[in-house]
């Protein structure tokens, strides 16, 4: 027998055709969760945000943590989502910032957050730059920073990018591409290195042709173990980075799991990102069209045989509860894995000075570059405990972070998660959470793009 439908709370969001702001309410119905919304002009909406166990409500919690950003970069007037900047009222500093380069891209994929290559844009010159990332630093200090676009390794001066965000300060960069270049420019590869790149942020969606034809237009298989073969050779580490599209490639989240494993060290973690419907994309999405974070945590338990289990897992600390968890887990020697459960304190960080600090290093220890080669074989040489020397290398050398970050699109935008954005684009002046930059609605407005 079906439970009526609960009301759980209300909050607030947008109409997917016009983005005006209208209040919304979460409601239950069984073990599935929708948010639900009605705009005067368009009618009501319902989109699913939480389908199976863990449960909803023994997951989610209110978020005491309200940091606000050390210097607002604009005034507060029609309110959220409409007056990014960071404005005053926003709850988290920046995690991570994204910069995007260039707007030109060497591919055409059919799901695109960017829309990328549409427009025939100039990239910004090194000058225009160096202007927006000394105004990061002056508003959000020493965060990690992600070059991003388009497709950034488009542009030949990324080494001398890479080297400006060094110069100034940044500490931790991150590269995000499709990896076609980096698969064919060996030297390439090796000058991001000695500029600095701490990560590569590798788009990965499987380990089948077809998956790539479908998302990415074209087979691309080999050009992403060629992009990893480049990296480990000149140490650079890899995160994987699937989006991962019901019907399409939900299946195979076990086995790009298996790739990451095989993959230690240069491998250092996966970020599966549940598709959204901003930017590009083929048509309007139906509750069948998505993945919410419990099914992709059932997904892998299931599909890595139980050695990943749904228990493993917890919010991410610098985040809305509902838009990511992790994991990180040591591969043993004889196979098995072992989780590093987060304990709640550190999923769930109160509102303490420099905890977005910690945050950062906690990302830039799990997807950097580990201790230097070597090292461990002379203490096991020095050391009179072998044993603890062994287990420090297995978490230094063997250990595959597990994360799953969830984006909101129009549909199912919720204004108390965006508040609550620790990752945020760099653009035109103004620090903009990730959801707000790419929102668009269904005709294809962006918001701020």
């Amino acid at each position: 027998m079906n439970r009526k439908p609960v009301v759980l709370d209300l909050t607030e969001s947008v109409c997917p055709v016009c983005l005006a702001r209208v209040p919304a309410e979460r409601v239950q119905e069984g073990t599935d969760v929708y948010l639900c919304k009605r705009c005067p002009e368009h009618g009501s909406f319902k989109t699913i945000i939480w389908r199976g166990k863990p449960d909803f409500t023994g997951w989610y919690r209110v978020n005491h943590r309200a940091v606000s950003p050390p210097k607002a970069l604009t005034d507060l007037e029609e309110g959220c989502p409409y007056d990014c900047g960071l404005c005053p009222e926003h709850r988290q500093q920046s995690c991570c910032v994204l910069l995007e380069v260039t707007h030109r891209c060497n591919l055409r994929c059919p799901l695109c957050f960017a829309d990328a290559g549409k427009e025939d844009r100039e990239d910004p010159d090194l000058a225009e730059l160096e202007e927006e990332l000394k105004l990061l630093m002056e508003t959000a200090g020493r965060c990690n920073l992600q070059l991003s676009g388009g497709e950034p390794t488009l542009r030949d001066d990324l080494p001398e990018i890479i080297a400006l965000a060094r110069h100034l300060g940044f500490t931790f960069i991150q590269l995000n591409t499709n990896g076609l270049r980096l698969a064919e420019d060996a030297g390439y590869v090796r000058a991001l290195q000695e500029a600095g790149l701490s990560t590569v942020f590798l788009q990965f969606d499987g380990t089948r042709e077809e998956i790539y034809e479908a998302l990415r237009g074209k087979p691309l298989l080999a050009v992403k173990e060629g992009t990893i073969e480049n990296c480990a050779r000149h140490q650079l580490p890899v995160v994987l980075v699937p989006t991962v599209v019901p019907g399409i490639n939900d299946d195979h989240i076990g086995a790009v799991i298996d790739y990451a494993l095989r993959g230690l060290p240069v491998i250092r973690g996966i970020n599966f990102q549940p598709v959204s419907y901003f930017g590009r994309y083929p048509r309007a999405p139906q509750d069948r069209d998505r993945i919410t974070l419990p099914e992709m945590m059932q997904a892998i338990e299931h599909q890595t045989g139980g050695a990943m289990q749904v228990a493993d897992f917890a919010p991410t600390g610098s985040k809305h509860c509902l838009c990511s968890f992790h994991c990180d887990y040591v591969l043993q020697e004889d196979g098995t894995l072992t989780p590093l459960r987060p304990a709640r304190s550190q999923c769930c960080p109160q509102p303490e000075a420099g905890s977005i600090e910690q945050a950062r290093k906690y990302i830039a220890s799990r997807w950097g570059k580990p201790a230097p080669p070597g090292e461990f074989e002379q203490k096991q040489e020095e050391s009179h405990y072998a044993s603890w020397d062994r287990m420090l290398e297995r978490l230094r050398y063997h250990r595959l972070s597990i994360t799953c970050v969830a984006f909101q699109d129009a549909e199912n935008l919720d204004l108390e998660r965006l508040l609550d954005c620790s990752l945020h684009f760099l653009a035109g002046g103004k620090i903009i959470p990730f959801c707000a930059y790419n929102l668009s609605s269904r005709e294809g407005r962006f918001l701020y793009r």
